[in-house]
């Protein structure tokens, strides 16, 4: 994200999902692995949180595996070889490539200038606007193409969700902008 362009792009949270196993014991995994959780009553799988980097996990019996709260791909690919080691010294049998894949990311932007938002949701196209200041006070906007959810704020301020990698929301960013200028 060198780019001086995109220099206020700040990721937020990455959620990535997958399989590392062909089946997981939860019982044996949340006894033997310090800081997993399971509460079956509440949720059908194990929750894992890590420290450093930070991030938690939901495993399932199943095998399968949601990651969430990294901040950046490195720390998403570091987190999980920490997890999947931990299973391992816990005699847990894991699958030699794990097949895991960001599933959402999400970003904060500022646009760096002051948006009427009256102005954007009557001119931008209503069939992929949600404005109802009384209800949230930003503006819901759905880009098609990248297919990424942005809330836009008065203040310049925007969150990107669904995002699949930064070119993805990049290009959300352009297109926003460029709809933007369309419009002064």
């Amino acid at each position: 994200m060198s780019d001086k362009k995109y220099e206020s792009l700040k990721i937020v949270n990455i959620v990535a999902a997958g399989v590392i196993a062909d089946s997981i014991d939860l019982v044996e995994l949340s006894n033997k692995v310090e800081g997993c959780e399971l509460n079956t009553k509440r949720f059908p799988g194990a929750v894992y949180r890590i420290q450093e980097p930070k991030l938690a996990s939901l495993i399932f019996s199943s095998g399968k595996i949601v990651l969430t709260g990294s901040r950046s791909n490195e720390a998403l690919t570091e987190g999980l070889a920490i997890i999947i080691k931990s299973l391992n010294d816990a005699g847990i049998d894991t699958i030699k490539e794990p097949k895991v894949t960001i599933t959402n990311m999400v970003c904060s932007y500022d646009l760096g200038i002051k948006i009427n938002l009256n102005r954007v949701a009557v001119t931008f196209n209503v069939e992929n606007i949600e404005y109802e200041p009384e209800q949230f006070p930003g503006l819901v906007y759905r880009i098609i193409d990248p297919k990424i959810v942005v809330l836009i704020f008065s203040s310049g301020k925007i969150i990107l969700a669904g995002g699949k990698n930064l070119v993805d929301v990049k290009k959300a960013v352009d297109v926003l902008k460029h709809k933007l200028e369309s419009i002064r």
